[in-house]
């Protein structure tokens, strides 16, 4: 029987974190090895077969030029971690997955912009934070999140604040919601990397979201490695 692969899990690092256990649940049912990254839980051994980019505290406006506000609560080690993980899975082509804050951290990285508080520019879009599928996105029909659940619209949750302004290199804007703002991107360059805003790890019950992370693990087979392209960081 061929052995699963490892998926690296990154997030915060206290004990109880329903993202981390909601989403090693997600790979564990999709054919994975999942095992938990944080500043309390170091990575042994080789690297990882794919990384999950997780949703958490926002991400910290020193890396994308934006305004410090008191209010904000911010994790500094968190982000110097997952910027370090997220080079290293850019350049040696490491399938992606980032969710919510993950998403926002890989635009970031590869220079992209960021709303940095998306509430005064909210007019059409239901976003009561939730863990509910209340809030509609559409899909870009020749997107990779599209081919992966089979749909061009979707009923997804919202657990955010901030979101993705402008993309990064190498990156495009593939969903959105009644808003116009930023739901899904992903590589322009056949890189196994796609970002979404709202947290799938909590909506595996529904089949178009579990095969988000199916597509995750099955991008680690040797057949995928073989058609993944190079591509490295600015």
């Amino acid at each position: 029987m061929a052995q699963r692969p490892r998926i690296g899990v990154t997030g915060n690092h206290r004990r109880w974190a329903p993202s981390w256990w909601c989403t090693a649940l997600a790979l564990w049912l999709c054919g994975a090895i999942p095992v938990r990254i944080s500043i309390r839980h170091p990575w042994d051994g080789p690297l990882p077969d794919a990384l999950v980019i997780s949703g958490g505290n926002d991400i910290s406006p020193e890396h994308y030029g934006g305004e410090i506000d008191a209010k904000v609560k911010l994790d500094p080690a968190r982000d110097r971690l997952e910027i370090e993980w997220i080079q290293t899975a850019l350049k040696h082509t490491i399938p992606m997955l980032g969710i919510c804050r993950g998403a926002q951290l890989i635009n970031v990285v590869l220079g992209g912009k960021l709303h940095p508080d998306i509430r005064h520019i909210r007019r059409l879009t239901y976003n009561r934070p939730g863990l509910l599928p209340t809030k509609q996105v559409w899909l870009e029909p020749d997107s990779a999140v599209a081919r992966i659940t089979g749909k061009t619209k979707l009923r997804v949750n919202s657990l955010h604040h901030q979101a993705v302004d402008l993309p990064g290199d190498s990156l495009r804007r593939t969903g959105w919601d009644l808003d116009k703002i930023t739901q899904a991107i992903e590589s322009t360059i056949n890189c196994p990397v796609i970002g979404m805003q709202w947290h799938p790890e909590y909506l595996i019950y529904l089949p178009s979201q579990l095969k988000i992370f199916q597509w995750l693990v099955d991008n680690t087979s040797e057949e995928a490695k073989r058609t993944h392209c190079q591509s490295n960081t600015r």
